[in-house]
């Protein structure tokens, strides 16, 4: 257990920190409830279960190989981090158009593009995966306690959304949480392409 230590606590460090996916999740919360926000968290996390899985079975070996691969990933990411930012401080607000609420499938693809959940992932698998043993089974426990340390702080962000939809029944207050939510995505969006 003391060896499985840091990696949890790295892994509550990425998954508790303001980040794309916890944007989305306050967002969500906010906009759509918890129940809204539920196959938002699911997708979050079984699209980073799979990316981690695949960076511990040798995915991070393509990115030591072509390192420029990783670049043109962190810049893809980056550029649709800041277009998901500009349509976010854009949304319209409620009574105007109703919108839908991310979807599993969206937020589980949406990790292929979101470069904390990359850093994270080849982290964990260049860090954390033990040397010894089953390759297999070693990436499944890294993935699943990625997972299990991941899916409460996601909850977390998701109910933070909730909590605060009553103070967001004016208009003026959603746009003004729409563009306090867009303006955090931009400013991530520049950091990851430092």
């Amino acid at each position: 257990m003391t060896e499985l230590l840091p990696l949890m606590s790295y892994c509550f460090v990425m998954s508790a920190t303001p980040g794309p996916n916890n944007v989305m999740l306050a967002t969500t919360g906010a906009s759509f409830g918890y129940r809204g926000a539920l196959p938002v968290i699911l997708g979050i996390q079984a699209g980073l279960l799979a990316q981690t899985m695949l960076m511990c079975l040798g995915l991070g070996s393509v990115f030591v190989a072509y390192p420029m691969a990783q670049q043109v990933l962190r810049i893809a990411g980056a550029l649709y981090l800041m277009f998901l930012a500009w349509k976010l401080a854009g949304a319209s607000v409620a009574g105007t158009s109703a919108p839908k609420a991310v979807s599993f499938a969206q937020a589980t693809l949406f990790q292929a593009l979101n470069p904390k959940s990359w850093l994270k992932a080849i982290t964990m698998a260049s860090v954390f995966l033990p040397a010894q043993g089953n390759l297999l089974a070693n990436a499944l426990l890294v993935s699943v306690i990625g997972a299990v340390v991941g899916t409460p702080c996601n909850v977390m962000w998701a109910l933070f959304g909730v909590s605060i939809r009553s103070v967001l029944t004016a208009p003026r207050s959603q746009r003004m949480f729409n563009v306090a939510m867009g303006g955090i995505l931009m400013v991530l969006a520049v950091q990851f392409l430092r």
